[in-house]
């Protein structure tokens, strides 16, 4: 009874709060707080902070309801059926599969991490994490759309993402063996053991149940990133980078870690990415319109929170080590 009273309460506070923040952002104006004397760049970071999150919400959103989906819907026995049983050759399916779901970086925590816990390898989730925000039809579309003077980082970007997180499933499997790397609660784990479906109508009640249990805490680690990407957007200096940009080695490793302190959302990127176009050589950014996707910073808080520190950190290496070598590789490619 006790752990009932404090869900409501902590749900309450949630459901406070967003209703607070949607108010301050629809009702209030921002230049009113000049008053204060608050310092216009902390203004910028309270402009870029809320961009963020409102534009991560709703794809925050998506993922919760088709993770909750997943729980509800999708049995372990569905997964053992259709996934194959050949680690090797579950990688492809995997990487198809990220270019079917419209879902960006932004949602595709929460989903990986629900078909995970239903059974699905590791090594196959780490392939849709990493690809399924880059693959899919909405992203295709917009950087289509960016780029239309420069078809070749359309493709070059959809396709370095499926070789690539082919390649970055495969290490990890090799590393991990698709040995358990989720943290589990101890709700969740004495749900392991009451596995029973869920029968007739309560299929949707329970739906939104999980939805918005999810929502309510993956929210504060979308707000943590989304703080602190604000802050790198805010005080960084991007003279140094437009003065390095040319440079074939440093100018990738830039776009990276702009892409990664950024955490911009896979379905808008490239419109930021073909604003550097004159500065940056194409190699630069195809870095940044790759490795934003697969790792930002609120993507890391999040895989922080749900897996456990050691798998967070061997996959943030290797998707960085395998982007940059990629970029590299197709650099010199190119100007053969």
């Amino acid at each position: 009874m006790k752990g009932s009273f404090s869900t409501i309460v902590k749900d309450f506070i949630g459901l406070a709060l967003i209703v607070l923040f949607i108010y301050l952002f629809l009702f209030v104006d921002i230049s009113s707080f000049n008053k204060f004397n608050i310092p216009r760049d902390w203004l910028n970071v309270n402009t870029i902070f809320l961009s963020i999150v409102l534009e991560a919400i709703p794809f925050i959103l998506l993922g919760v309801f088709v993770s909750a989906l997943i729980q509800t819907f999708v049995s372990e026995q569905w997964l053992q059926k259709y996934i194959p049983k050949n680690p090797f050759a579950a990688l492809i399916p995997a990487a198809l599969l990220g270019a079917i779901f419209p879902i960006c970086e932004c949602a595709i925590v929460p989903i990986v991490r629900r078909l995970i816990k239903k059974g699905m390898p590791l090594h196959v989730g780490v392939v849709f994490l990493v690809g399924a925000p880059i693959l899919n039809p909405v992203v295709f579309a917009s950087t289509y759309y960016a780029f239309q003077s420069n078809k070749e980082i359309v493709y070059a970007r959809m396709g370095l993402a499926f070789i690539l997180s082919i390649i970055i499933g495969l290490i990890l499997y090799l590393i991990f063996k698709n040995k358990d790397q989720i943290k589990w609660s101890m709700e969740e784990i004495a749900g392991k053991r009451n596995t029973e479906p869920v029968l007739g109508g309560n299929k949707l009640k329970a739906t939104f149940y999980h939805a918005s249990d999810e929502f309510f805490d993956m929210g504060k680690y979308l707000i943590m990133g989304a703080f602190i990407a604000s802050l790198f957007q805010t005080f960084l200096d991007r003279s140094i980078l437009q003065a390095i940009g040319s440079n074939e080695v440093l100018g990738p490793l830039v776009m990276m870690g702009f892409a990664y302190v950024l955490s911009l959302c896979s379905e808008a990127d490239a419109f930021v990415a073909s604003s550097f176009g004159n500065t940056f050589t194409t190699g630069s950014i195809l870095a940044f319109l790759v490795y934003g996707p697969m790792l930002d910073l609120k993507n890391t808080i999040m895989l922080f929170a749900y897996f456990k520190a050691r798998f967070v950190i061997c996959f943030m290496v290797v998707v960085t080590v395998v982007v940059f070598l990629a970029i590299l590789i197709y650099q010199q490619m190119t100007f053969i």
